[in-house]
This record gives structure tokens, C-alpha cells and sequence, in this order.
């Protein structure tokens, strides 16, 4: 992976492309779930092990989960080690980690460490 770049504009761009995917994706999975005439949701909290370790990192990321719809993050531990997140759906616990480490916190990773 690439260093972190906090001061590097094109990162943040990206970043912020990057975002407004996911949070289309996001909306239209939310419609969906809310139009359909059955509703087979599963909501929970799912621990996410996290890789960032700043401050800053860790409170971009917690913004950008809340922020998508149908997921909010509740809770960062204090050592910065496990992010605590309410999904809309979370029948499979670890496709939700997964899919927070892949298309949010592996891109914030390049801004912020």
C-alpha cells in the first residue's frame, strides 16, 4: 500500500469520488430494502477491526460509515483497535467487515495513516 498522502489534494479527490460511490451504492441498497414488499433485514452491531491508528484517520472513517446510509458507527475503543458499527444488515458479519475495510478504510488509508 502507498504511503499516506494528508496533504496530497489528488488523494482527497479520490478519496471523495471513492465516497460518493459508495454512498450511491448505499442509497439505492436502502430504497430497495425499503420498497421491497418483503422485508428480510437482519440488523446488528458488528465489531470492525481496524487498521488505522490516528486520530484522525479513525474519526474520518467512523464520519464516512456513519454518513452511508444504513450503516452508523457507534463506538471506537479507546486503543483505536475495534470500531463498533449498527448495519441495516448484518445476517453476514463478515461481508460488513469486509466491505468497511475494503471501500472505506483501505482508501482513507491513504490520506491519513
Amino acid at each position: 500500500m502507498s504511503r499516506p498522502r494528508p496533504w496530497n489534494l489528488i488523494a482527497w479527490l479520490w478519496l471523495a469520488a471513492l465516497f460518493l460511490r459508495e454512498l450511491l451504492l448505499s442509497a439505492a441498497a436502502v430504497m430497495r430494502a425499503t420498497l421491497s414488499p418483503r422485508l428480510e433485514l437482519r440488523p446488528g452491531i458488528v465489531a470492525v477491526p481496524l487498521r488505522l491508528r490516528s486520530a484522525g484517520g479513525v474519526t474520518l472513517l467512523a464520519h464516512m460509515v456513519t454518513l452511508t446510509p444504513g450503516t452508523t458507527a457507534l463506538h471506537v475503543s479507546r486503543d483505536r483497535k475495534v470500531m463498533y458499527v449498527h448495519a441495516m444488515d448484518a445476517a453476514d458479519p463478515d461481508a460488513v467487515r469486509a466491505s468497511i475495510a475494503e471501500r472505506l478504510e483501505a482508501p482513507a488509508m491513504r490520506v491519513l495513516p
